[in-house]
């Protein structure tokens, strides 16, 4: 017994080492080496740069990347913040970003009209029937005295717009509009938001369009009347948009649709948060925590007393909103390019990930 097994064991050792030596050991050794390399070099998640103004518009980037949304489809998004969507046309226009998020302004359109090539390609926050993010302010004062009743008392007034040339001014033609009035019948200056409640305090200014949250804070100062929000001034209009660089369109765009689909689960998450015209609803305490993590504003409450911006689950932008503004923007002599606003516009990234999710269904 014991000579048969030293044989057979002898004879095993012999066909291993004429194996070895005919090189089949090392192809099937590298072979998996190679499979172990390529599944690494899969494995490895793609960079993805965008550019956010850090509001609550943003909130659909914030909720996918806290939630992991974008790790599932194998991306890591870095976040770099700016003043304005203005400027981040630049390093869209050069591809040193990939995506950027904010407001459609008259610089834009001139940007494309130039030959930088940046697409419209989402809705990042808009005005619904509800959700007056922004809102016609007017000094308490003028109210109690009886010099504001109506929007046909806004002529001669000075009016404050977060800048020329933006949505904010659009919005405000909307509104003189409704008064029988021109855009020329007001001493219309700019003026970032925060500094709206300043010179309200200091009688520097009548009225404004004003966004949240320093609509609610000069409210409760005591220092302006909200008169309406943009909801029933100018239903529909799209205040904030995703941005897509021409680079990231042509070169990745696979991975632009991986992108789109994590951020199309976070705005539907934002959704699940909204009720009644605020952050209410089913999951309202987890979008107030990431909102508090991902922004400059730390207190809950505050959040919770404002009016948010609505942002579509189903992604697709307002395009005769922006074609509305966009005439006016012309019509003021601010775009001088021949960029229009169907060649801005690119729904095909969130026709592609409904099409995959299905429609939005609100729990609330």
């Amino acid at each position: 017994m014991s000579v048969s097994f030293s044989s057979g064991l002898s004879s095993r050792l012999q066909r291993f080492a004429r194996w070895m030596a005919s090189g089949l050991f090392l192809a099937v050794v590298l072979s998996s080496l190679s499979s172990s390399l390529s599944a690494a070099v899969v494995a490895v998640p793609t960079l993805v740069r965008v550019g956010t103004t850090n509001v609550i518009s943003d909130i659909g980037f914030f909720i996918a990347d806290k939630k992991g949304y974008f790790r599932d489809e194998g991306l890591v998004v870095t976040f770099t913040p700016f003043i304005s969507a203005a400027k981040m046309i630049a390093p869209l226009g050069v591809g040193q970003l990939d995506v950027g998020g904010g407001t459609v302004a008259a610089g834009l359109y001139n940007a494309v009209g130039r030959g930088i090539n940046v697409k419209v390609v989402a809705d990042k926050g808009s005005i619904q029937p509800g959700y007056g993010f922004s809102a016609l302010m007017v000094r308490k004062d003028l109210v109690d005295s009886g010099r504001y009743k109506s929007y046909k008392d806004l002529k001669g007034m000075t009016i404050a717009i977060g800048a020329s040339g933006t949505g904010t001014a659009s919005a405000l033609n909307e509104v003189l509009k409704k008064g029988g009035l021109q855009y020329s019948d007001a001493n219309i200056i700019d003026l970032g938001f925060p500094q709206h409640m300043v010179a309200f305090t200091n009688k520097a200014i009548d009225a404004s369009i004003t966004n949240e949250p320093t609509v609610s804070q000069a409210v409760k100062n005591g220092v302006a009347v909200r008169i309406s929000g943009n909801d029933v001034t100018y239903p529909g209009q799209q205040t904030a948009v995703v941005l897509y660089s021409g680079d990231f369109i042509k070169n990745q765009p696979e991975i632009g649709r991986k992108f789109m689909r994590a951020y199309i689960r976070g705005v539907r998450d934002y959704n699940d948060g909204l009720k009644n015209g605020k952050i209410a609803g089913k999951n309202a305490e987890e979008v107030l925590a990431i909102l508090t993590e991902y922004t400059e504003i730390k207190d809950k409450n505050l959040y919770r007393a404002i009016v948010p911006n609505a942002s579509n689950p189903e992604g697709r932008v307002n395009v005769e909103s922006l074609k509305k503004d966009f005439d006016f923007f012309k019509s003021q002599k601010l775009i001088s390019g021949t960029a229009t606003v169907d060649q801005v516009v690119d729904n095909s990234f969130v026709d592609a990930t409904v099409r995959e999710l299905g429609p939005y269904r609100s729990p609330n």
